[in-house]
């Protein structure tokens, strides 16, 4: 039998709480858990406050920090380790909070963390702006800004932290502060990469470029056979390119399209998906390099508007499906790195319902030449190429299968890769990769520093996880 929502977790919950608060049996208390990594679904947090403005974020912060009960937080519920719903915890579920104001005049957006990538998309594109992000609308905001933020728009404009202007944060003992490059600036330092681990951000503040409408993107499909040979020419066709060029390459399962031999449906095959920003007209001329690279079996570019662009990849991405995940930089796409994912995609496993996915994202432009590696704890010195490897299937039988395949993946390109990496696109890898993952050992250092001035019992510690320095 399932009883209604309770406001009072706890008796000394703080009466001021105005939000809903949910217990395990609650009506609503299964589907706020559900989260994109559907091994999340194995757990149950103790308690779930769904807050409904910044208050209530203090006002369960204070809570928290007065009981010395560890935290987690829920935005947007893509994070791929499912750290928002740990078992036993309680969780502090921010998507009621969707405010998004667009100040066309000086391009600023500023959004809650609720926000979902599409619906800031929708926003910005209202009056023709956006704001450089990700690349599936179901993404939350807050957590893709606080690891980094990499999508097609970054070698035009860089990476999300790269245009973020302030942030409105709770701190663990619920006081409000504001962070940015005059206000506590060490702390906008951190919160600019160093993930959810120094305070709660309530509003996100960002600059925003003109982009679009229309835009010029699609896919080019080609045979797994010549996956090799074309990845070896994107080096050379990349450095050539606009920074108004971004480029995905993916092997993944080819979609069961009309214009594609039958069979091939289900198989691997060898997915560029170019999204270039520039004036539409030069697009075909812009894109002609990388048909050339090979013989495709289908050539689905066109112009689209950014927003239909933007959301390509949502195909690719259910909600739910559980699944793992391994990422890294690679500071040149060598002919070992390319053997290594070529050959790993080839042996991958097969289910039904179940898919392997290898992505390479193409750096270069703005994101590695307009910021410097120390402005910020987000890291990219020397990445050429993001790969990233995602395992997706449906039943908890499977879980071994594709662990292994993702640990003998990474096993074949960790060594090429280098040390820093993008947090938000791979698992949690443990204690020495977190310590390199930033960069060098001092940024390694400062983050601690910073995160022992803000939350020096370690309360925020459902994350990538910084540990404080250890109390005298």
């Amino acid at each position: 039998m399932t009883v209604s929502a309770d406001t009072r977790p706890h008796p000394d919950f703080p009466a001021d709480f105005r939000g809903t608060a949910l217990r395990p049996g609650d009506d609503r208390y299964d589907a706020a858990r559900v989260l994109y990594q559907g091994r999340a679904a194995d757990e149950e947090p103790a308690l779930i406050a769904q807050c409904i403005d910044e208050g209530d974020v203090a006002a369960a912060l204070r809570y928290a920090s007065e009981q010395r009960i560890p935290v987690a937080v829920r935005g947007g519920g893509h994070g791929s380790d499912g750290h928002a719903m740990p078992g036993g915890a309680l969780v502090l579920d921010l998507s009621p909070m969707k405010a998004i104001t667009v100040d066309p005049r000086e391009r600023v957006v500023r959004a809650q963390p609720g926000v979902l990538l599409g619906e800031l998309d929708a926003a910005a594109q209202e009056h023709g702006l956006t704001v450089p992000a990700g690349t599936v609308s179901s993404t939350g905001v807050a957590g893709l800004t606080l690891g980094g933020g990499i999508g097609h728009l970054m070698r035009r404009f860089g990476a999300t932290v790269d245009n973020l202007l302030a942030c409105e944060m709770v701190t663990v003992d619920g006081r409000k502060v504001r962070a940015d490059e005059a206000e506590n600036p060490e702390l906008f330092w951190a919160l600019r990469g160093g993930g959810g681990n120094f305070g709660v951000v309530t509003t996100f503040e960002y600059r925003a470029h003109p982009v679009g409408p229309e835009v010029v993107a699609g896919q080019l499909i080609f045979p797994f056979e010549q996956a090799a040979d074309v990845l070896a020419g994107l080096p050379g066709v990349m450095a050539a390119a606009p920074r108004e060029l971004g480029l995905l390459a993916a092997i993944a399962p080819a979609p069961a399209l009309p214009m594609l031999p039958e069979e091939a449906h289900g198989r691997p095959v060898l997915v560029l998906v170019p999204v270039y920003t520039g004036e539409p007209a030069t697009g075909a001329e812009v894109i002609a390099p990388l048909v050339a690279l090979g013989r495709p079996l289908a050539d689905l570019v066109t112009k689209m508007p950014w927003l239909q662009a933007n959301r390509m990849l949502d195909a690719v991405a259910p909600y739910g499906k559980r699944m793992n995940l391994r990422g890294g930089y690679l500071p040149a796409l060598s002919t070992g790195a390319i053997d290594a994912l070529v050959s790993s995609a080839a042996s991958s496993p097969a289910h039904p319902g179940g898919a392997t996915t290898i992505n390479l994202w193409c750096m270069g432009g703005a994101i590695s030449e307009d910021t410097s590696e120390d402005a910020m704890a987000f890291s990219r010195e020397g990445a050429a190429w993001l790969w990233e490897a995602v395992g997706m299937w449906d039943a908890p039988e499977q879980d071994a299968q594709y662990a292994r395949w993702a640990t003998d993946l990474d096993a074949l390109v960790r060594p090429l890769s280098l040390t820093n990496g993008y947090t938000n696109l791979t698992e949690d890898l443990g204690a020495q990769w977190r310590r390199g993952v930033h960069g060098s050992e001092a940024k390694f250092r400062r983050l601690r520093a910073v995160k022992t001035a803000w939350d020096p019992y370690n309360l925020l510690r459902f994350n990538k996880n910084i540990a404080p320095e250890p109390t005298p």
